[in-house]
C-alpha cells in the first residue's frame, strides 16, 4: 500500500490515540504507465474550486474529530496545487502540537519557494516521488523526471528544513536490471533519507502496463531485487517496519502505521477513504462529483462497510503480519511456520522469505478460536 487513503483501506478498530487525515489531491500533468490512482490530467481548471471544497469538508469534519496527530496530502500530485490551497485545508484541522504533516511531490515540480511556504505551513515530512535513479527506467515507467531533479528536489527540501524525507521506488521493470536496482538503491541510500517507501511494479487493469502483457514483471527477477533491497538498506542502516517500508530508527511514518496498526482516521476530496468505530466509508471518485456535493451541503460518501468482530480480528492479524511486530505464535499453522522467525513476547513475523509470499501466508492465519 502507498503512504495515503486515496485507495481502499481496511476496517479496523482504534487502537491507539492516533487520528489521521488524508487529503486525496487528483491532479496530474501526465499519468504514468502503472498508475490506476483516482487522479486526472484534464481537470486543473478545476483545482481552486476543488481545493476550496476541500476546505469546507475539513472545516465540517474539524468539530467531530480528536487532535489529529497526522495529515497526508496525497494523490496524484500535491505539488501542482499551490501550497497556499493546502494550508488553508490544514488550518481547518485541531492539529496536535506534535502532528506529522506530509505532503507527496513529483520531483520535476518542487521549487525552493514551494518547499519553504511547505516549512511555512507546518510541513515537516515530505514524501518525493523518486521510483528509479535510472533514466531509462525512468521512461520506461512513464515518468518525466530525471535523477538530477532527485538530488536538486532533496536539497531544497533540505535547505527548507524540512527535516523528514521519504523516497518512494519502484522495482520490477522488465526494462530495468539487477544492476540498475542496485544503482538506485544505493543512489537513494546516498541522498541520506530517513524513510524509503520501496513497492513491486504492479500491473493494474486498465493502465498502460496492465493492458501489455509483454511488459508485465518476472516473478523472479521481482524476488531478487526485493532480497537485495532488504540487504543492502540494512547494511545501510535501516529497519523494515512493514513489508514495503524501511525507515532509521525512530523515523517510521506516524501516518503509514495507522492503516497497518488498525487506527482512525479521516479522507478529504475524491476517492477519499475514512475509517472510525470499526466502519469504514469511501468518497465519491470523481473531482466533479466532489465539488457538486460539497458545495450544496450533500454527503460526498458514496459507500460505506463494517467487518464483523470475527472478520476485524482475522484482518488485524493479516494486517500486523506485513509489520516487524507480526502475529501471536498461535495464529500461525505449522505449515507455513518456517516462513516466519520470533519477534518478541511471543510474536512471529515475516523473514525475507516470507515476505515475499506474505499474501499466501496471510489467508492461512488462524484465529485461536476457531483451532
Amino acid at each position: 500500500m502507498r503512504e495515503s487513503g486515496g485507495s481502499k483501506a481496511p476496517a479496523a478498530q482504534a487502537t491507539s490515540s492516533e487520528f489521521g487525515v488524508y487529503c486525496h489531491i487528483p491532479f496530474c500533468t501526465h499519468r504514468c504507465d502503472y498508475c490506476a490512482f483516482a487522479t486526472w490530467t484534464d481537470r486543473s481548471h478545476l483545482i481552486v474550486d476543488y481545493m476550496e471544497n476541500c476546505r469546507r469538508q475539513a472545516q465540517e469534519l474539524a468539530g467531530d474529530l480528536p487532535p489529529v496527530t497526522s495529515v497526508f496530502f496525497g494523490g496524484g500530485t500535491p505539488n501542482l496545487v499551490e501550497p497556499s490551497l493546502l494550508a488553508d485545508v490544514l488550518k481547518e484541522l485541531p492539529l496536535a502540537q506534535d502532528a506529522e504533516v506530509t505532503v507527496e511531490c513529483n520531483p520535476d515540480l518542487v521549487t525552493e519557494d514551494q518547499v519553504q511556504a511547505y516549512a511555512g505551513m507546518g510541513v515537516n515530512r515530505v514524501s518525493l516521488g523518486v521510483q528509479s535513479m535510472v533514466s531509462h527506467v525512468l521512461e520506461a515507467l512513464g515518468r518525466r523526471h530525471d535523477p538530477q531533479m532527485v538530488a536538486a528536489s532533496v536539497t531544497a527540501i533540505r535547505n527548507a528544513g524540512i527535516d523528514r524525507l521519504n523516497l518512494d521506488l519502484i522495482f520490477g521493470s522488465l526494462a530495468e536490471s539487477v544492476s540498475d536496482w542496485k544503482q538506485t538503491l544505493v543512489d537513494a541510500i546516498a541522498l541520506e533519507p530517513d524513510h524509503l517507501s520501496v513497492y513491486g511494479l504492479t500491473p493494474e487493469p486498465g493502465t498502460a502496463l496492465g493492458d501489455d502483457p509483454s511488459r508485465h514483471p518476472d516473478d523472479d527477477d521481482m524476488a531478487d531485487k526485493y532480497l537485495l533491497t532488504d540487504d543492502l538498506l540494512d547494511q545501510a542502516g535501516y529497519e523494515i517496519y512493514e513489508i514495503s517500508n524501511w525507515a532509521r530508527p525512530g523515523s517510521q511514518c506516524r501516518h503509514n502505521l495507522l492503516y497497518w496498526q488498525q487506527g482512525s482516521y479521516a479522507g478529504i476530496g475524491c476517492a477519499a477513504h475514512s475509517h472510525r468505530d470499526g466502519r469504514r466509508y469511501w468518497s465519491v471518485r470523481t473531482p466533479e462529483r466532489f465539488i457538486a456535493a460539497i458545495s450544496t451541503g450533500i454527503s460526498a460518501t458514496a459507500g460505506s462497510e463494517e467487518l464483523d468482530s470475527d472478520e476485524r480480528r482475522i484482518e488485524a492479524l493479516q494486517l500486523a503480519l506485513r509489520t516487524s511486530a507480526g502475529v501471536p505464535a498461535d495464529v500461525v499453522p505449522d505449515d507455513v511456520a518456517h516462513l516466519l522467525t520470533p519477534a518478541s513476547q511471543g510474536r512471529l513475523k515475516l523473514t525475507a522469505l516470507g515476505r515475499l509470499v506474505a499474501n499466501e501466508v496471510a489467508i492461512r492465519l488462524e484465529l485461536p478460536t476457531r483451532r
